[in-house]
Order: structure tokens, then sequence, then C-alpha cells
């Protein structure tokens, strides 16, 4: 009786020290990899619908892959659906936090939407993760800077045309 919370105390210790072991080797399951290369060379062809399906495939086969959000957010940014493609590489940083390409990606997006200053916070988050060194860091902050500026309109640049009407 006298060992019972030292024994406690151990099995805890070892449990918490096998889960924390096995968390980082995520095996995928083979068909959805076999899925997620067939879209990826769809994708390469120019099909983008048809690798948006084997994406889907690959993520109902295999719901716990998160590169498949990845993969998901570039083909829907090539289909012109940049609002779709931030949900993507949001639901993989949910899935993992630290994932500089999704921030990363998640930054290009917001840009190709027009929202540079929440782009920006992201490129702020890269830098506090890995430094300005990082290729996503240089990736985000090279399409920022590319991006268009808002256009300032004075109110003097807008005369009205004088109207005159007659009662």
């Amino acid at each position: 009786m006298r060992y019972f919370p030292a024994a406690c105390a151990l099995s805890l210790l070892v449990a918490v020290s096998a889960s924390v072991g096995e968390a980082g080797t995520y095996q995928a399951d083979p068909r959805a990899a076999a899925l997620v290369t067939q879209g990826r060379a769809q994708l390469k062809a120019g099909a983008v619908d048809e690798a948006i399906s084997s994406f889907e495939a690959a993520l109902a086969v295999d719901p716990g892959y998160s590169a498949i959000y990845l993969d998901l957010a570039e083909a829907a940014r090539l289909n012109g659906m940049q609002g779709k493609a931030i949900h993507y590489y949001r639901s993989a940083q949910l899935r993992d936090p630290g994932n500089l390409a999704a921030i990363s990606g998640e930054g290009e997006a917001l840009v190709e939407k027009g929202a540079v200053e929440k782009a920006r916070r992201n490129l702020a988050k890269l830098e506090s993760m890995c430094g300005t060194k990082c290729p996503e860091t240089k990736a985000l902050a090279g399409v920022i800077a590319a991006a268009p500026k808002p256009k300032v309109l004075t109110a003097e640049a807008v005369q009205p045309d004088p109207e005159i009407s007659k009662n």
C-alpha cells in the first residue's frame, strides 16, 4: 500500500513519455499517400479539379494526414478560391501550430485576397518562429513586397462635373 503512489507516478511517467515519443512519427495510410501523389501529378498537369478530388479522397481515407491540407490549399489557390485556401491553411495550423509552410501559404493567400495587413501579421509570426533567413519568411516577404499598393484618392482629385438644370 505504501508503494501505490510511487507506482502510479511511475506508470504515468512511462505513459506520457511513450505518447510523446510516438507523436512525431505519424505514418500515413499508403492509399492516402498514393492519392496525394496522384493529386500532385494532376496539379502539375493543370487538372486542378481532378487534383482536388484526389486530395479530398485522400483526406477521407486518412483524416489525420495533415499534409493533405497544404495540397488542398495550393489547389484552391490555383482555382482562384483564396478564402477556401485560407481555411485549409488554418486547418493545417490547428493540427500543427508550428507548420511554417501553412503560415506562409496563408499569408500569400491573404495578399492575393487583398488583406496585406493580416499577411504582415503572418510574416511577423514567421519571423518570430524561424527568423528572417528561412525560406518561408523570404517567400512571404517577397509576396508582400510585390503586392499592389493601395490607391490613395484625395478630395481634390475627384471634382464633380457641374451640372446645370432648368426648373
